[in-house]
């Protein structure tokens, strides 16, 4: 509890008009402030490699259990850590019902009045909430059941792909085990835009300030894209998949050898997105060093304190990946 509530006090931030109201309104009664705060003029000059839309790894989770370790999905699971940063887990575990109830649950909470949700709303120093920001951490009180039971799920997902890693790395597990203690959940909601949707993004290109960050897609609308070769490539979610990403401090932890990638969210022009966050984390008071670095390879990132990191990220705008810059050892 005292790392969520350390969390909170640093991850601040400003009230702005809702989302949900914004995209009821015509493009007539925006206002300059909020067309100022939304609108991206040159998003629609990016390249976008749909081509490889179809590319992302898939990682079997099945073929990584210690008492059924397959050197073939080992080598698969580092080919993506190490190329992509992000990947898609299949076999994960997660009982199907409990993605069914959790995915449910968050396309009704969205479908209520505006005045429904406010009730829920965010209050100051809290992490849980409806609101602009990280909403729910694993160790406060739930009002969901299908949301306990996603939290709890899927960080029995976390810990498996964090013990396939630490063995691939060669990494001691209680090293491992520290790395991932914190769990936060964001519900996601990006509405249609049919006005400008080639001019807004729902998320601003960034990476995870997390160790490792496991998405389940709520329904089937598309809006994931991750950098690649100096390129966007969007993500088409496998329907039965997890989708999982590299954080920062787990890109730090391998002295670079593993990719927190840069990602970005755009907005379809007719249809909402929802997704569920999970993101993994050290412990607030904890520190996170290379752990992979041999005696005569460059240091790339130095020790960096966790809750320095985190403050440093979340005080400042999103901008693809220079949080990191405050961890570079040069």
């Amino acid at each position: 509890m005292a790392s969520e509530s350390r969390i909170a006090q640093v991850a601040t931030t400003i009230p702005v008009r809702n989302v949900q109201d914004l995209a009821a309104c015509d493009a007539g009664e925006l206002t300059a402030d909020a067309l100022e705060r939304y609108v991206r003029p040159d998003i629609d000059k990016d390249a976008v490699l749909y081509e490889h839309s179809g590319e992302l790894p898939v990682v079997d989770l099945g073929r990584l259990n210690p008492q059924h370790w397959e050197e073939e999905a080992a080598a698969k699971l580092r080919y993506a850590c190490e190329e992509w940063g992000f990947f898609q887990v299949l076999n994960h575990g997660v009982p199907e019902e409990v993605m069914v109830s959790i995915k449910r649950d968050i396309q009704e909470f969205f479908e209520l009045p505006l005045d429904v949700k406010n009730a829920y709303a965010q209050t100051p120093g809290d992490l849980q909430g409806y609101g602009q920001a990280y909403v729910f951490s694993n160790d406060q009180k739930l009002d969901w059941k299908s949301l306990e039971d996603y939290s709890a799920e899927v960080e029995k997902v976390a810990h498996s792909i964090a013990t396939a890693i630490g063995k691939i790395l060669n990494i001691d597990p209680e090293l491992m085990s520290d790395k991932y203690a914190v769990q936060v959940l964001r519900m996601n909601y990006y509405p249609p835009c049919t006005s400008m949707p080639e001019k807004v993004l729902g998320f601003s290109p960034h990476s995870d300030g997390s160790f490792l960050t496991i998405l389940s897609q709520v329904n089937s609308v598309e809006g994931l894209q991750i950098k690649r070769h100096d390129a966007w490539v969007p993500v088409k979610p496998h329907p039965e998949a997890l989708l999982v990403n590299v954080g920062d401090f787990l890109e730090i932890m391998t002295n670079g050898k593993f990719k927190s990638i840069e990602h970005r969210v755009i907005i379809n022009a007719h249809k909402e997105r929802l997704s569920v966050s999970a993101f993994h984390s050290p412990k607030f008071d904890g520190v996170v060093s290379p752990a992979t670095a041999t005696p005569t390879e460059n240091l790339l990132y130095r020790t960096v304190k966790v809750e320095g990191y985190i403050k440093h990220s979340m005080s400042n705008k999103l901008d693809g990946k220079r949080a990191l810059d405050h961890a570079k050892a040069f």
